[in-house]
């Protein structure tokens, strides 16, 4: 088998995006099929990013206030219908057990779609008083909903995510935590995944099943240009408080309905940076979440050059382990050239290549993943300081290159035929003014299969026409197809 198989066999972007991402996700080993309809194995490389993702969101988390807890799987039935809009909204997608054993349950338990109708409860019981409040849990766990075209990362039976749930005295102090948790997403996905987000407000018809008011933030993808809901935040004012009747005593004596919010993300995120950063070499990882940063590849010819060459692959991976995720990759049944394309494939932010030449000058050769025509040759007393600042330049590039993708296929629309044509040709997220009106929104989605994906935050101060009817516009919105 060639060198550059593992590359050959991947099909371009170009060609067919949608099969590229699968291809890469495999290939990379990310993901594997399942004997489960609608599932995916998620491989230890594939894991291991969701790990340093989990780490760094966990501790953002946490410093807001918030602490882990975690609860049941199972959801009965009669607990799951007391919100009617919240069960409507997930109807199609839950997952019933009707048996336990061999006995037939005497009724139903959903499997957890989401947990707003365990928790809600939970904090029934747990809320007496004004000075119980706020209450702020996080868990990490897998959900299941019955997806019936179920895509790795972005869309499987079960993923895992975490989902954040808070009860509070007041409607304000809700409203404060909902965006403040979308200002927490916002703030990780850029910094850690390097892609750049549009943070907005969903539409009514657009919003979380049972919410007040739900915020998203809203990625711009590779290939298609399609977008990706990449995180929610969602206030649910009393709702779910008085359909659990969580009620606490106020410092007047009071009794009053407490108010809560819901918040998560999920594994889909590890496909939006597939999406959003690889190319047709395969994945190309943001330094931070990389679960290897360098790998170090040795080149040798003979037994005599090979031992010299391990010994300074020892001195520079021993310099380099106190500061980075370094791998050196000794395997002898591989060529270097077949090691330089698997790890190319798998996203691995630098590469070191150490040969005799390497050795003789006391050096070594550094490769860039997102500069793969470049080599730089560093001195090995120079090697933490250039690793760790062309790490640090490598992440600001990716981002860069996602910023410069999201401005680019962005375009103001103003004509609702360029709407639809921008639309159907992939052409990428189209901003324009619309009524507010959902027959408006309900016409373009059926037309085109766009969707408002979200009201943006940051707004213009006139507003032009609805691009649907031409009645005034009370919002300047964007409309894309999606994940």
């Amino acid at each position: 088998m060639s060198e550059r198989k593992l590359v050959e066999e991947l099909i371009e972007q170009e060609d067919d995006f949608d099969r590229w991402y699968i291809e890469v996700v495999h290939k990379a080993e990310l993901v594997d099929e399942s004997p489960v309809r609608g599932t995916r194995v998620i491989r230890p490389y594939g894991f291991a990013i969701w790990e340093l993702m989990q780490a760094e969101l966990d501790r953002r988390i946490k410093e807001t206030g918030v602490q882990n807890a975690y609860f049941p799987l199972f959801i009965p039935k009669s607990m799951l219908e007391r919100e009617a809009e919240h069960i409507e909204g997930f109807a199609p997608e839950v997952a019933w057990v009707t048996r336990g054993g061999d006995k037939e349950l005497e009724e139903p338990w959903a499997v957890r779609p989401t947990s707003e109708s365990i928790i809600c409860p939970m904090f029934a019981r747990w809320v007496q008083s004004y000075r119980d409040l706020p209450i702020l849990i996080n868990q990490w766990c897998s959900v299941v909903r019955w997806e019936e075209r179920p895509r790795a990362y972005l869309r499987t039976l079960e993923f895992l995510w975490q989902e954040g749930h808070t009860v509070h005295a007041t409607l304000e102090e809700a409203e404060e935590r909902a965006r403040l948790m979308l200002e927490v997403y916002r703030d990780f996905v850029e910094t850690e995944l390097a892609i750049p987000v549009i943070p907005g407000q969903k539409t009514e018809s657009e919003k979380f099943a049972g919410a007040l008011r739900t915020y998203t933030i809203e990625a711009m993808m590779g290939g298609k240009h399609w977008a990706l809901q990449s995180a929610t935040s969602h206030n649910l004012g009393d709702h779910f408080g008085r359909v659990f009747d969580i009620q606490y005593l106020d410092a007047q004596g009071q009794r009053r309905y407490a108010f809560n919010t819901s918040w998560g993300l999920s594994h889909r995120t590890v496909g939006a940076m597939v999406m959003v950063h690889g190319d047709d070499r395969g994945l190309k990882l943001p330094p931070r979440v990389a679960p290897i940063q360098v790998i170090i590849v040795p080149i040798w010819r003979s037994e005599e050059e090979r031992a010299k060459v391990e010994a300074l692959v020892d001195t520079v991976r021993a310099r380099l382990l106190e500061h980075v995720r370094v791998y050196a990759d000794l395997r002898d049944d591989k060529t270097p050239g077949w090691k330089f394309n698997e790890w190319d494939l798998k996203g691995v932010p630098i590469r070191l290549e150490i040969g005799p030449r390497d050795v003789a000058q006391d050096q070594v050769t550094l490769v860039r993943r997102d500069i793969l025509g470049e080599r730089i040759t560093v001195p090995v007393s120079q090697v933490v300081e250039a690793v760790l600042e062309e790490l640090n330049a490598l992440q600001q590039r990716l981002y860069d290159a996602a910023k410069a993708m999201l401005e680019r296929y962005t375009e103001d629309v103003e004509q609702y035929e360029q709407l639809k044509e921008r639309v159907a040709s992939n052409a990428g997220f189209n901003r324009a003014f619309w009524c507010g009106s959902a027959e408006c929104e309900a016409r373009v989605k059926a037309e085109t299969k766009a969707t408002i994906r979200c009201i943006p935050f940051v707004q213009p101060e006139t507003l032009g026409p609805c691009i649907v009817c031409g009645m005034p516009g009370k919002h300047q919105v964007i409309w894309a197809r999606a994940y």
